[in-house]
């Protein structure tokens, strides 16, 4: 009801009914016409009546209702149903200045926001000069994790690590399973990789959530992360991968030094690896 109140008549593509009119909003029998169901259903739909609805009735009147997508979703929830897949709000595409901000307010900690298939979309200078992002690179991080000597060549204990990366990506990839972007990353990864494609067929899943990751860098040794994969719910379709260093080989103060001028200085010129 609530929601009906605040789409005026106008906005719904009727006319305003004039001094007939008690309310600003649409009428029940208004919403039933325009969603294509009956007016009593609808009535009993809005009281929570025990009644009968399918996916793409509720989807006409979310239309008319002009819900966002997670009213949608929440619609879906009080009729009883699975809720759709998440979707970007509009109101929240303009999200990525302030996602910059936050992965900047990370440093000297390594940090990046990847897309659904693992694209990298930003990352701050502590992720280039740890991880070796940079533009050259596939900026997929699934390939760029088989595929990059740079990254392999500091990543300790990259064969333990690997089978966890693919058992993610797999999970992400359950959540959409018709997706043929996800299809067209693996099988772009199965071709550069025959690492990938042997454990690909091991159909291992796992949620993403925390990965330890031991790396070796050229200039300060070795370094010792945990790498926390996080959900934006404004953008369903995003996640920022902080990396927070633990308490072991002194690793946060090697982090402060790699990012300080003199140690930007020193990656100019690193030492052979």
């Amino acid at each position: 009801m609530s929601r009906r109140a605040r789409v005026t008549p106008a906005e719904a593509g009727l006319p305003d009914g004039g001094a007939r009119r008690r309310t600003p909003g649409l009428r029940r029998e208004e919403v039933a016409v325009l969603a294509g169901v009956g007016v009593s259903w609808y009535q009993w739909l809005e009281q929570g009546r025990d009644i009968t609805v399918s996916p793409q009735v509720l989807d006409s009147v979310a239309r008319v209702l002009r819900l966002s997508p997670a009213e949608r979703r929440h619609l879906y929830v009080l009729a009883g149903l699975n809720p759709p897949a998440p979707e970007v709000d509009p109101r929240a595409r303009d999200m990525c200045a302030g996602l910059q901000r936050l992965i900047d307010a990370w440093m000297p900690f390594p940090a990046h926001i990847i897309d659904a298939y693992w694209n990298t979309v930003m990352y701050n200078d502590s992720a280039a000069i740890v991880l070796g992002m940079r533009p050259e690179i596939s900026q997929n991080c699934l390939i760029a994790f088989f595929t990059d000597p740079l990254y392999r060549s500091r990543a300790g204990g990259w064969d333990q690590l690997a089978p966890q990366v693919v058992a993610q990506f797999r999970a992400a990839c359950s959540e959409c399973p018709d997706d043929e972007g996800f299809r067209a990353v693996v099988e772009e990864a199965k071709e550069a990789s025959a690492e990938f494609a042997a454990l690909w067929e091991r159909r291992d899943i796992m949620p993403g959530g925390q990965i330890r990751k031991e790396l070796e860098h050229p200039l300060v040794g070795s370094l010792i992360l945990e790498s926390t994969q996080l959900r934006v719910p404004a953008r369903p379709d995003l996640s920022i991968v902080m990396h927070t260093p633990l308490p072991e080989a002194d690793t946060a103060a090697k982090l402060e030094w790699l990012v300080s001028p003199e140690g930007r200085r020193g990656a100019m010129f690193p030492v052979a690896g």
